[in-house]
């Protein structure tokens, strides 16, 4: 099995290889692997590495509290952090708080060796969905530690199918997986691994401490005072914007929205403007504003939704008529009721808050009218949804101080 998984790895890297002459994401990829010896020489032989991997942006964001709490707390370590994908690599490339940043190379027995021969790393971290075999089988050779952190299972996953018996023994070079639910843990626990803890996703880590830093936004404030119901409407779609502007139109004086489209470019922003029949003024223009008489603030730049939660009575997520809907959790720290489209079925948060009573899914115009009425005339409702969700959300903290604790030795907080 190892031999004809190895080949497929070859067989994917000389695709790779071919693509990248007319496929951009390709020529990333092609040309990053090129540069990882290059870029691993800067890590010294007698130095202190701490490797983590992840393989895309996403699963960056759940190793990042690892590498802040690794800075602050066990500063004599060298990170060296690595990507499968370009859209995270080229994002992070240039990430200050590791030593070294590169693309993972192609998973074969020679990279695995090369690769920990140059590194040498003392402790290693691999994100979430992140198991690649070679390395593991290496890692676990060679004796260093490998934990899989923010790590979840799925029944239809290989390790757990009559077939996977290769797969699921890779795994077993796992020093201790540090899960987000049960269920991962008891599917571990069914084909024999215990050595695992229900610890919970780092990314609500990063969300809190993101909120908890987040600056004052007085225009914000100054708009959101004395409203009976505030809106917040964070990452939007043309299709949420639709729902939004018509419920908003015809809404009671009392009810305010604050928009914050996923693209701020000025012709998307005119567009939203053009639907409008109530007053409503741009963040980026407020000098000119009435903000007093005005119902909607149009957030027309990045950079400041996390903090402009804070002065909503109810959130709404974009992109749930799309592809998929964006962060649900840090408007669900501030503890209101988030609501959002349909396409959610992929994002364990918002299934999971759906489930605690803090997050509502729609599939249209008189769903999302009917909720957000009822949160208009129950305030007590609403207090009680949105306490479930800032309920949720703390339920799952505490990974970082877990894996610090455990692994290094030190306080994560």
């Amino acid at each position: 099995m190892r031999l004809l998984y190895t080949f497929g790895i070859r067989f994917f890297s000389f695709v790779v290889a071919f693509a990248s002459f007319f496929n951009e994401k390709a020529k990333l990829l092609h040309s990053g692997r090129k540069e990882v010896w290059q870029k691993l020489s800067a890590l010294k032989s007698e130095s202190s590495v701490v490797w983590i991997h992840c393989a895309s942006l996403g699963e960056f964001e759940q190793g990042r509290p690892v590498i802040e709490a690794l800075k602050e707390k066990v500063p004599g370590k060298k990170i060296l952090l690595t990507f499968f994908s370009p859209s995270g690599y080229e994002v992070r490339k240039n990430y200050d708080l590791a030593d070294v940043v590169c693309y993972l190379p192609a998973d074969t027995p020679r990279n695995a060796r090369k690769f920990l021969s140059v590194v040498q790393p003392e402790e290693v971290f691999f994100v979430k969905y992140e198991f690649w075999p070679n390395f593991f089988n290496e890692l676990s050779t060679r004796h260093i530690p490998l934990y899989s952190v923010s790590a979840i299972f799925r029944e239809k996953q290989i390790f757990f199918r009559w077939y996977g018996r290769w797969f699921k023994k890779a795994l077993g070079a796992v020093t201790r997986f540090y899960v987000q639910d049960e269920t991962s843990g008891d599917l571990l626990h069914r084909i024999g691994l215990d050595n695992y803890e229900v610890a919970g996703d780092t990314r609500f880590d990063r969300v809190t401490a993101i909120v908890d830093a987040a600056t004052d936004v007085p225009v914000a404030a100054q708009f959101a005072e004395n409203a009976r119901l505030v809106i917040v409407a964070g990452s939007t779609w043309p299709p949420d914007e639709d729902i939004l502007v018509r419920y908003i139109n015809q809404a009671p004086e009392g009810v305010r929205m604050i928009v914050a489209p996923h693209e701020v470019h000025e012709g998307h922003i005119r567009e939203i403007e053009q639907k409008l029949k109530i007053p409503f003024f741009r963040f980026t223009r407020m000098e000119n504003a009435n903000v007093a008489d005005s119902r909607v603030m149009i957030v027309d730049t990045i950079g400041l939704l996390s903090a402009i939660y804070r002065y909503g009575h109810v959130a709404w997520i974009g992109g749930g008529f799309g592809k998929g809907i964006h962060n649900t959790l840090e408007a669900a720290t501030y503890g209101m009721p988030v609501l959002f489209g349909p396409a959610f079925h992929k994002f364990k948060e918002a299934r999971d808050l759906i489930e605690w009573g803090g997050g509502f899914s729609v599939d249209n115009y008189d769903d999302f009218f009917s909720l957000v009425e009822k949160f208009r005339n129950n305030e007590t409702q609403r207090r009680e949804s949105g306490k479930a969700a800032g309920s949720y959300v703390k339920s799952m903290c505490g990974a970082t101080r877990m894996i610090m604790k455990q692994v290094f030795g030190v306080d994560g907080d």
